[in-house]
């Protein structure tokens, strides 16, 4: 099941595959964990709003589990104002796509324009070394096609490989700032991450790995490769996907 609108795009729809984590448990906090919900979801509705064919996969497929603090109907109200996951949520349509994802080897890459990794606290252990998701933005970027990543799920992009070099190198690109995590550590009361992103960026040689505002909206377009900061910055990623695929 796909998000399209064919009356704006009658002819041939663009595609997007949008790869979100399956569930686990963090070893640091031992909460069950997974995707965030805005990451998924704002994306999901720009690219429909321009009439784009969005399928969703997963490392292994299956049954989809996000990160409690991003369902706008959990206790804490962390994310109650996210309308756009609310509508997502309730609707039994789209509930079905994070039900029953498909397995990233299913996904023909011939067959999409883009890829978008999601983030949340999984990626950080579904991804991080998980070599089938380093291959697959890799491979996406190597043919000429749109790879973009969000928030966590840019620790990817720490080990993803572009002809035996790291796949940012010699590129701008974003990921989760230290000044978030520290947030986030404080509102919890632990260290919540095995490590962080923008420490292990920094320590890379010839690339540049640049932050804005803490909780801001901010994504970065190099080339192919589009990187967005944190959960506020899909709608923003979505966007420059839109851009760099000419609408």
């Amino acid at each position: 099941m796909s998000a399209t609108i064919d009356v704006l795009n009658p002819g041939k729809p663009k595609r997007v595959a949008i790869v979100a984590s399956n569930p686990t448990t963090s070893k640091q906090t031992g909460w069950p964990i997974g995707f965030w919900w805005s990451e998924l979801t704002h994306p999901y509705l720009e690219f429909g709003e321009h009439g784009y064919q969005v399928d969703i996969f997963s490392p292994h497929g299956g049954k989809l589990v996000a990160d409690n603090w991003s369902d706008p109907r959990d206790a804490s109200k962390y994310s109650a104002d996210d309308l756009i996951s609310l509508g997502f949520i309730c609707s039994p349509e789209h509930a079905k796509l994070v039900e029953n994802s498909r397995p990233i080897s299913e996904l023909k890459q011939e067959e999409y324009n883009a890829i978008l990794l999601v983030g949340g606290q999984g990626p950080m252990y579904t991804f991080y070394n998980d070599p089938r998701t380093h291959d697959l933005a890799s491979s996406f970027y190597k043919t000429g096609k749109i790879t973009a990543v969000l928030c966590h799920a840019t620790c990817i992009l720490l080990k993803a490989k572009l002809n035996g070099k790291l796949l940012v190198e010699g590129k701008t690109w974003t990921g989760f700032a230290n000044s978030e995590e520290e947030f986030a550590d404080s509102y919890v009361g632990k260290r919540i991450q095995p490590f962080r992103i923008e420490d292990e960026a920094r320590r890379l040689s010839a690339t540049n790995f640049i932050v804005a505002s803490r909780f801001k909206a901010h994504a970065v377009r190099d080339g192919n490769l589009i990187t967005g900061q944190q959960q506020f910055s899909g709608t923003a990623v979505a966007r420059l996907v839109i851009e760099a695929l000419g609408v």
